[in-house]
């Protein structure tokens, strides 16, 4: 397996080839956001806006977690505001959703005991992906480390070989995804 060098980085963070990610475990894709239906019912959502990051950074001070990584994601519009996250198993997602001594579980609770959540002034979603080792495929091209490549215990590789096309980095050689205009040489970033 060729592991990305320092060399391969520009100044800025950027990988100057096409990679992928690659994880020996199982992981966890959990998306977690907020709308805001109300504008002007600012007492309802700010203070939900203002604990979300505070949540992730309380996380990531915390490398005994079970998070992996997180990215802030906003839109469509300014109404929607959420973070994707990588999470070492379901286990430890829940055990922090669940745990009283984080700041989850309180803001859980007050969205839910201050009517937040039954006047519809600020809508909540998560969606919870668990996902097998051999069962997902990722390919960066001059691009920071980013998504599941930017988390904790994830290795960087070329994608090349196997890992050319989207269908070799899911183990399956046999099918095809390249397009009938590309060569491999070029998809490759040779």
């Amino acid at each position: 397996m060729s592991v990305m060098q320092a060399q391969d980085h520009s100044s800025d963070g950027v990988t100057e080839r096409r990679v992928t990610a690659e994880r020996e475990d199982a992981f966890v894709v959990f998306h977690i956001g907020m709308r805001i239906n109300a504008l002007w019912k600012i007492h309802r959502w700010l203070p939900m806006l203002l604990v979300a990051p505070r949540m992730v950074r309380e996380l990531v001070a915390d490398p005994g977690s079970g998070l992996l990584g997180s990215r802030t994601v906003i839109g469509p519009g300014i109404r929607n505001i959420g973070f994707v996250q990588y999470w070492e198993s379901f286990g430890a997602l829940e055990a922090y959703a669940r745990d009283g001594d984080r700041l989850h579980r309180p803001a859980w609770q007050a969205y839910y005991g201050d009517g937040t959540g039954t006047d519809a002034s600020v809508g909540i979603w998560h969606e919870t992906y668990l996902v097998d080792a051999d069962e997902y495929e990722t390919v960066y091209n001059h691009m920071p480390a980013h998504g599941l490549a930017a988390c904790d215990g994830t290795e960087i590789v070329s994608a090349t070989e196997r890992r050319t096309t989207a269908a070799g980095r899911l183990g399956r050689p046999g099918e095809t995804d390249t397009p009938a205009d590309a060569s491999e040489s070029s998809r490759s970033g040779d």
